[in-house]
């Protein structure tokens, strides 16, 4: 076994504990496990020559989100924006841990941490290829669910900010996917008002 899908194992044996599950095409799956796997497969697809960085932090991006819990932070958005902080810094130190362990040098572990960490956005090619990856993961795997929990007002204005950190192969990709109806709408409808 390479130390890549050393790492992949790891990564993946630690999600799998996640507690929330998700049916998808009939398989159940620990919910942090799929979109880690999704997430990866997307950056793949992304990025065709991907470096090692980049596809260790496509395994690892919210490794452990579960341990932390969004009601352990104040309602609102600035306890929303706490939580998403510390968040990224929890993620960045099991994923390090992880690295150390399998043996990754100083360089790639920093590397890795500053993609998962999603520093530069924009103005780092590999961490843009991640924020794409994690936008349409949300698009295709949760945008529907989370249709049927917001107002129409609110999921324009989610889906205007997710579109606004793509870059065009994100935007282009995102047009790409099948939408249900109402989906399709509410995007079209977005990038109109945009």
């Amino acid at each position: 076994m390479s130390r890549l899908e050393e790492a992949f194992e790891l990564f993946d044996n630690y999600n799998k504990r996640s507690p929330e599950h998700i049916l998808w095409d009939g398989v159940d799956y620990p919910a942090e496990y799929f979109y880690a796997i999704k997430l990866h497969d997307w950056v793949t697809k992304l990025s065709p020559d991907a470096d090692e960085s980049l596809l260790l932090a496509s395994r690892c991006q919210h490794i452990g989100r579960w341990e932390i819990a969004r009601k352990s932070y104040p309602d609102g958005r600035v306890g929303y924006l706490k939580w998403r902080s510390d968040l990224s810094k929890y993620h960045a130190g099991i994923a390090a841990e992880i690295l150390s362990e399998v043996g990754y040098d100083e360089e790639t572990i920093t590397r890795v941490r500053h993609i998962v960490l999603k520093q530069r956005l924009k103005a780092d090619p590999d961490v843009q290829t991640m924020e794409n990856a994690l936008c349409l993961v949300f698009l295709q795997y949760q945008y529907d669910d989370l249709i049927a929990k917001m107002t129409e007002e609110k999921m324009i204005d989610i889906l205007r900010k997710t579109w606004g950190k793509m870059s065009a192969p994100g935007q282009e990709a995102a047009l790409s996917l099948p939408y249900s109806e109402q989906g399709r709408d509410l995007i079209l409808r977005a990038l109109k008002e945009d």
